[in-house]
């Protein structure tokens, strides 16, 4: 626990200068603690300390999976994909799979989707719990970084920064049949998912 409070703190206050030896060794030592390590000392300017705490670290999970991709391509599915199947109950094989990601990053931040942290296979589901929760953002209202953003009812992501001009880059899982990172014009949005 010690060493994501110590990765949490440089998310949230990237000026100060890490102890070396404390990220190397978090990096070194893998699971989820290496790779929160390794994405937040990757996050792009302009996303630390603007989102909420649950929201950057689901970011930090997201960023660190980008890359991993379907096997074979096209099929929906792969052994990652397995994985992040697994955060959602009742989740099936061969089925787009973009919120099945976003309910397994939350996991991965302590902040899993659902009441009863379930997850949601679709994105209809993300929408409407966060209406029941009052975590939607309206489409108007500026995303922060760790948002979930929105696509209608067809596809879900994580926004990553936002640029003065109102562009998103997001990571998006089953984009291009991978986890990748996008770049999103203004108003493609269709709401937006704080969480606390």
């Amino acid at each position: 626990m010690a060493e994501l409070d110590a990765l949490m703190q440089r998310v949230m206050n990237p000026l100060a200068p890490p102890a070396a030896a404390a990220v190397a060794s978090n990096v070194a030592s893998g699971g989820f603690a290496g790779s929160l390590a390794k994405a937040t000392m990757s996050l792009p300017v302009g996303t630390t300390g603007s989102g909420t705490l649950s929201g950057m670290r689901m970011l930090a999970a997201a960023q660190a999976e980008v890359g991993h991709a379907e096997v074979p391509p096209g099929s929906n599915d792969g052994p990652r994909l397995g994985t992040y199947r697994a955060a959602v109950a009742g989740a099936a094989a061969g089925q787009p799979w973009c919120a099945y990601f976003v309910s397994w990053a939350a996991a991965q931040a302590g902040a899993p989707l659902g009441e009863g942290g379930q997850g949601f296979g679709a994105v209809s589901q993300i929408a409407a719990w966060g209406q029941r929760t009052g975590r939607l953002v309206p489409p108007g209202q500026s995303p922060l970084p760790g948002d979930i953003i929105l696509f209608g009812d067809r596809h879900v992501g994580i926004v990553e920064s936002v640029a003065a001009d109102g562009s998103l880059v997001t990571v998006e899982g089953n984009s291009s049949d991978a986890v990748s990172r996008v770049t999103r014009r203004p108003g493609e949005a269709t709401g937006f998912v704080r969480l606390p």
